[in-house]
């Protein structure tokens, strides 16, 4: 991991921080991602001589610095499994999968182009214009979209899919699908997961924009109970189903206490309609608990969503027809992220033909 701040090497724990936020759902357990980091910025906004080294340096406004690069890497992360480089089964598994010419830039036998994160003068040049607009949110929103990356596919045979067409089911666990360059694998459960926590996010981000300009409060949609549920809980759960009702409202859960020890469920998130809605809620009501915070939805709000989003996705063991498969592959490939579920587990695997020729020694 290497840091640059205007050409000069050093270690700074709030280009450390921002960078691990920006890969916090993303990258599995306690991976770490291998990168360099070039910011360039006014001298007059960062101290070198802090340090006698000169390798640790102090920035006028730290937090601008953290915001700018945590949303900038996490906009590089953002492709989803059609734009992202295609995770190489063989690779993971130690074999020899495709590679790309480097020298010449062609696409790679899978069908992409490699593409870097960044584009080094679009990094060189987007700080600049974001440092000096600190001040201005439409200014540091048009440096932030100028910095963001692109992942652009090579082109695909016409009538084609990145993710190809879904075959059938492999145990009930995985979806086998073909594409033009061999198998994909996906891995049902955890793909699901990840389109939904992306789908929650963006229903509160877009109920927050709109709390700025029409006094909305940020709600995911709510879906009605035609029969509630209750059930009963410890008096710890109903007492924090009471203190915790506009964070539950947000969350699109209407959870009432009934009596000391027994609770109500009369709605639940849209998109978790179908979920068992006792487990859900005493889930819910358990991250509750553990953070505590008044803030909970601003400062826990991730972990919650992804909570939720798991007790949605399809379950193992589910039988899904070719048609509800081939939906999956379709919203995995319009999906932010999409390449790793929320715990940073990859989703999908792709077997290039040449490795599966190389199985079954072909061609000797």
């Amino acid at each position: 991991q290497y840091f640059f701040v205007n050409g000069r090497f050093v270690r700074d724990k709030v280009l450390q921080h921002a960078v691990r936020a920006a890969y916090a759902d993303v990258l599995h357990g306690e991976r770490q991602p291998a990168f360099a980091l070039f910011l360039t910025l006014p001298p007059a906004g960062v101290d070198v001589n802090v340090h006698p080294a000169k390798t640790e340096v102090r920035f006028r406004d730290s937090q601008s610095i953290h915001q700018y690069v945590m949303r900038t890497v996490r906009a590089a992360l953002a492709g989803s499994a059609a734009e992202t480089p295609i995770p190489d089964a063989a690779k993971t598994l130690g074999g020899s999968g495709p590679q790309a010419d480097a020298s010449s830039g062609s696409a790679s036998t899978n069908g992409f182009r490699p593409v870097p994160l960044f584009n080094s003068g679009q990094v060189a040049q987007s700080p600049l214009a974001y440092y000096a607009q600190f001040s201005n949110p439409s200014g540091v929103q048009r440096a932030m979209e100028a910095s963001a990356p692109s992942y652009l596919p090579a082109a695909l045979p016409e009538g084609e899919q990145p993710l190809g067409h879904a075959m059938a089911q492999l145990h009930g666990i995985y979806i086998l699908a073909q594409n033009h360059a061999g198998l994909v694998l996906v891995d049902m459960h955890a793909a699901h997961e990840r389109i939904l926590y992306e789908s929650f996010k963006t229903q509160l981000d877009q109920r927050t924009g709109s709390a700025g300009t029409t006094g909305t409060a940020q709600r995911i949609s709510a879906q009605p109970l035609l029969i509630p549920v209750t059930f009963n809980a410890e008096r710890i759960e109903v007492a924090t189903a009471a203190d915790y009702t506009d964070t539950l409202n947000a969350l699109g859960f209407e959870i009432a206490p009934l009596s000391d020890t027994s609770l109500v469920v009369r709605a639940v998130p849209a998109l978790l309609a179908d979920a068992d809605a006792k487990s859900l809620a005493r889930d819910v009501l358990k991250e509750l608990q553990e953070f505590g915070s008044g803030e909970v939805l601003t400062r826990h709000r991730d972990e919650l969503l992804s909570t939720m989003a798991c007790h949605a996705a399809v379950r193992a063991n589910r039988k899904l027809s070719v048609p509800e498969m081939d939906a999956l592959l379709r919203q995995m490939e319009a999906t932010e992220r999409s390449g790793q579920c929320n715990h940073g587990r990859p989703t999908w695997y792709q077997f290039a033909l040449s490795d599966l020729d190389k199985l079954f020694m072909r061609g000797r």
